[in-house]
């Protein structure tokens, strides 16, 4: 189920574990035309942010080289490890 928030294009995915949440931004960066897209992951853990965005970081790159997800996250923590395998199509904000 894509969730956005009122008055708003963020698309807050309505999952439970990271897991899913990969299935999801997945299935949706295949799915729709999302060269920039904001996606709201504030409700998962660090750890869980971390390997989400990784992995949804990887496959936007691959659609889009040049296109960019701005993430919403719950900690700057997030940014500080992702640093090091950065793709540049990530912006990160609390």
């Amino acid at each position: 189920m894509i969730q956005l928030l009122p008055n708003s294009e963020i698309l807050t995915p309505n999952t439970i574990s990271a897991e899913d949440t990969v299935d999801f931004i997945s299935e949706y960066i295949e799915k729709y035309h999302c060269k920039f897209v904001d996606i709201d992951i504030s409700f998962l853990n660090i750890l869980d942010s971390c390997f989400v965005t990784t992995m949804c970081n990887t496959k936007h790159f691959i659609k889009y080289p040049d296109g960019k997800i701005n993430w919403i996250v719950s900690s700057e923590l997030i940014r500080e490890f992702n640093k090091d395998m950065e793709l540049g199509n990530s912006n990160y904000r609390l």
